[in-house]
Protein backbone atom coordinates (compact mmCIF):
# COMPACT_ATOMS: atom_id res chain seq x y z
CA UNK A 1 0.00 0.00 0.00
CA UNK A 2 3.20 2.91 0.79
CA UNK A 3 4.35 1.68 -2.44
CA UNK A 4 1.60 2.74 -4.41
CA UNK A 5 0.96 5.70 -2.50
CA UNK A 6 4.90 7.11 -2.92
CA UNK A 7 4.30 6.49 -6.91
CA UNK A 8 0.63 7.23 -7.12
CA UNK A 9 0.80 11.02 -5.02
CA UNK A 10 3.37 12.37 -7.39
CA UNK A 11 1.38 11.07 -10.42
CA UNK A 12 -1.77 12.59 -8.79
CA UNK A 13 -0.13 15.67 -7.82
CA UNK A 14 1.36 16.43 -11.58
CA UNK A 15 -1.78 15.88 -13.08
CA UNK A 16 -3.64 18.04 -10.56
CA UNK A 17 -1.28 20.99 -11.23
CA UNK A 18 -1.51 20.10 -15.20
CA UNK A 19 -5.31 20.81 -15.03
CA UNK A 20 -5.25 23.81 -13.45
CA UNK A 21 -2.89 24.98 -15.86
CA UNK A 22 -4.72 24.08 -18.58
CA UNK A 23 -8.07 25.59 -16.89
CA UNK A 24 -6.85 28.92 -15.82
CA UNK A 25 -6.00 31.33 -18.67
CA UNK A 26 -6.95 34.30 -17.06
CA UNK A 27 -3.83 35.67 -15.38
CA UNK A 28 -0.31 35.01 -15.35
CA UNK A 29 0.40 35.05 -12.11
CA UNK A 30 -2.03 31.99 -11.48
CA UNK A 31 -0.35 30.06 -14.82
CA UNK A 32 3.15 30.37 -13.41
CA UNK A 33 2.25 29.09 -9.87
CA UNK A 34 0.44 25.89 -11.98
CA UNK A 35 3.79 26.10 -13.67
CA UNK A 36 5.64 25.61 -10.62
CA UNK A 37 3.10 23.00 -8.74
CA UNK A 38 3.90 20.94 -12.04
CA UNK A 39 7.96 21.36 -11.46
CA UNK A 40 7.48 20.29 -7.64
CA UNK A 41 5.58 17.42 -8.42
CA UNK A 42 8.17 16.30 -10.98
CA UNK A 43 10.59 17.05 -8.27
CA UNK A 44 8.74 15.00 -5.93
CA UNK A 45 8.38 11.87 -8.05
CA UNK A 46 12.01 12.40 -9.05
CA UNK A 47 13.24 12.09 -5.23
CA UNK A 48 11.06 9.37 -4.92
CA UNK A 49 12.68 7.63 -7.76
CA UNK A 50 15.89 8.27 -6.81
CA UNK A 51 16.06 6.95 -3.14
CA UNK A 52 14.07 3.74 -3.80
CA UNK A 53 17.01 2.94 -6.43
CA UNK A 54 19.56 3.99 -4.12
CA UNK A 55 20.88 6.49 -6.47
CA UNK A 56 23.37 9.78 -5.87
CA UNK A 57 20.51 12.78 -4.99
CA UNK A 58 22.96 15.19 -6.81
CA UNK A 59 20.93 15.29 -9.96
CA UNK A 60 17.74 16.13 -7.67
CA UNK A 61 19.67 19.22 -6.35
CA UNK A 62 20.32 20.27 -10.45
CA UNK A 63 16.68 20.33 -10.74
CA UNK A 64 16.03 22.49 -8.11
CA UNK A 65 18.56 25.18 -8.98
CA UNK A 66 16.92 25.02 -13.02
CA UNK A 67 13.81 25.23 -11.60
CA UNK A 68 14.30 28.42 -9.24
CA UNK A 69 15.93 29.83 -12.53
CA UNK A 70 13.02 29.27 -14.12
CA UNK A 71 10.58 30.62 -11.83
CA UNK A 72 12.83 33.71 -11.38
CA UNK A 73 12.47 33.95 -15.10
CA UNK A 74 8.82 33.31 -14.86
CA UNK A 75 8.59 36.26 -12.04
CA UNK A 76 11.00 39.04 -14.40
CA UNK A 77 8.55 38.21 -17.54
CA UNK A 78 5.30 39.05 -14.87
CA UNK A 79 7.07 42.15 -13.35
CA UNK A 80 7.79 43.73 -17.14
CA UNK A 81 4.69 42.96 -18.03
CA UNK A 82 2.98 44.13 -15.18
CA UNK A 83 4.88 47.57 -15.72
CA UNK A 84 4.32 47.61 -19.59
CA UNK A 85 0.51 46.85 -19.62
CA UNK A 86 -0.40 47.82 -15.91
CA UNK A 87 -1.92 43.86 -15.21
CA UNK A 88 -1.42 40.12 -15.83
CA UNK A 89 -4.41 39.87 -17.24
CA UNK A 90 -3.55 37.81 -20.69
CA UNK A 91 -6.36 39.33 -22.83
CA UNK A 92 -4.47 42.67 -22.69
CA UNK A 93 -1.62 41.55 -23.78
CA UNK A 94 -0.87 40.56 -27.26
CA UNK A 95 2.93 38.86 -28.77
CA UNK A 96 2.27 41.65 -32.06
CA UNK A 97 2.87 44.75 -29.26
CA UNK A 98 6.17 43.62 -28.31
Amino acid sequence: MLMFLNWFLPIYLFFSGVFVFVSNRKHLLSTLLSLEFIVLSLFLFLFIYLNMLNYEIYFSMMFLVFSVCEGALGLSILVSMIRSHGNDYFNSFSILQC
